[in-house]
This record gives C-alpha cells, sequence and structure tokens, in this order.
C-alpha cells in the first residue's frame, strides 16, 4: 500500500494537510458489527453484503438481542464465515453495539445495521487504504435511504462532507453506518454512553470530533444502502427526543450549541437529501 493509492480513493476530499509521506503499515483487520433483533427477513442481505467484500482481513460480529423469530437460525447459516456472536438479551440497541466493540479483535470498527447492506464490495477495501495512514483516526462517506423491497431506489441521499469545527451546532453530522474509527479511539475515550435513550450515535461522534478533535477523514463515495424505517425517525416524538438527547450531549461536551441555528440546519439538509438523489 502506498500514498497514492490513498490519494486515489479519497482525492475529491483531500486537504493539503494530508498530502503527507507515510511508511504503509501492515494491513489492518477491520471488525464490522451488526446488532440485530427480529430481522429474520433482512440480516442474510446484511450478512452476504459483508462476505462480497474483497478486503481479506475483517471480521464480522453479530450481537443478537435473543431474537424471537428466525434471525438466529438466519445467522446460523452462516456461523462458519461469522467473527464472534452473541445471543442474549441486551439493554437496547447501543448497550449491545458496546458488547460489540468489547468482542472486537480487530485495529479498525465500524457497524452495519441488521436492515441495511454495504452498498458495494470495495468498501471496506477503501475503509482499510484511509485508516493505514498513521495520522488519520476515523473515516466516513455517503449513505443512501433505498426502499424496503427496492434497495435499487433511492428515496433520499445523505451526502456528508469534511469534518469542521462546530459543524455538529448547524445540524451536521456523517452518516454513522459509514463511520470507522480505530479502535484505540473507543479505548481512549470511550463507547456509547448508555446514559442517552436516542441519538448515541450522534453524541459518540460529536464526542470523537468536537471535543476530542480526533482526525477525520471523508471519502466521497456511497458505502451504505439503509433501509428507510429506523427508529429515531418512526414518528414526529421520536425526531424530537432524539434531537433533545443530541442537545443534552452538546452541553455534556461542551460542544457549542445553537439550537435555532441546529434546527434550521436539520431542516436544510433533509431537503438536500431529497433533493440530490
Amino acid at each position: 500500500m502506498n500514498e497514492n493509492s490513498l490519494l486515489s480513493t479519497t482525492k475529491k476530499s483531500i486537504k493539503p494537510r494530508e498530502q503527507m509521506s507515510w511508511k504503509a503499515q501492515p494491513p489492518p483487520t477491520i471488525s464490522i458489527i451488526t446488532v440485530s433483533y427480529n430481522n429474520e427477513t433482512t440480516i442474510a442481505d446484511t450478512i452476504q453484503s459483508v462476505l462480497e467484500q474483497t478486503y481479506p482481513y475483517k471480521e464480522h460480529i453479530i450481537i443478537d438481542g435473543a431474537s424471537t423469530d428466525q434471525t438466529f437460525e438466519v445467522i446460523k447459516q452462516y456461523r462458519e464465515q461469522l467473527g464472534p456472536v452473541v445471543s442474549e438479551p441486551d439493554e437496547g440497541i447501543y448497550h449491545a453495539m458496546n458488547k460489540g466493540i468489547n468482542l472486537a479483535s480487530g485495529e479498525i470498527i465500524g457497524f452495519i445495521n441488521a436492515d441495511d447492506i454495504l452498498a458495494h464490495p470495495q468498501v471496506l477495501q477503501q475503509v482499510a487504504e484511509v485508516l493505514q495512514h498513521p495520522e488519520i483516526d476515523s473515516c466516513y462517506a455517503d449513505l443512501v435511504y433505498v426502499r424496503a423491497q427496492h434497495m435499487d431506489k433511492i428515496v433520499r441521499y445523505w451526502r456528508s462532507s469534511p469534518y469542521e469545527p462546530e459543524k455538529f451546532s448547524a445540524g451536521w453530522s456523517p452518516p454513522h453506518p459509514t463511520f470507522y474509527v480505530k479502535k484505540k479511539i473507543y479505548q481512549q475515550y470511550g463507547c456509547f454512553d448508555p446514559d442517552y435513550k436516542m441519538g448515541n450515535d450522534i453524541e459518540l461522534m460529536m464526542r470523537l470530533l468536537e471535543r476530542y478533535r480526533i482526525s477525520s477523514y471523508y471519502v466521497h463515495d456511497i458505502w451504505v444502502k439503509m433501509r428507510l424505517g429506523g427508529v429515531s425517525n418512526q414518528s414526529v416524538k421520536n425526531i424530537f427526543l432524539q434531537n433533545m438527547e443530541i442537545y443534552h450531549g452538546a452541553r455534556k461536551n461542551r460542544v457549542p450549541f445553537f439550537v435555532p441555528q441546529f434546527i434550521f440546519g436539520k431542516i436544510q439538509d433533509r431537503i438536500r437529501q431529497y433533493i440530490e438523489r
């Protein structure tokens, strides 16, 4: 692996400070974690999208919350091709994600939901090329929302952008399912905060990027296809509760946060997602 390989992968988001010489490291292992609960109709697609990745140094960890449907039976069909698999009651999705982080043996950690798929077979290869750089702690890309039964039908396009300080207060965040972080960052700054009922993923990224200023790299490519219908987006009440949790997370992490600016930025970004599809 050389610097030119990294630059060709992310050339649309290159910044001058990142154009530096560096010595390539041995290929890192990527631990990709899936949390599931009663996903019998979709989890096979998720697993298959990981298996189809061309990058060979990976482990797929599945944390199932003791599903009551046939989810675990589907998982068992792939057992020999998976990493650690756990099926037991948990205290919610982010508690389960923390279990996955603690089980991960890879130097890089990412997540793929049990309803979603990696968008193409080179996603993990791109992640590895970026995060082999010793001065880059995290990376992320774009995500598209698709129809549940027609995953080639794009409904919304979440186009991200390079991080800049205080962007979270303007309603910005990377799409968490595309967010990959070196394991040492979790060990140093913590995992998902269980104090929040919703928006834990936003709080985590805000804490890492805004409070602790870990380095990040934006790759202008689609890494995840997400089926419509996430928990935090299922009702106006949940959207309100999630945004309140983000506000409390900002205060806890001492991140400047202006509610009118945040609301306007969120609305503006949501409209853009529908227009740019």
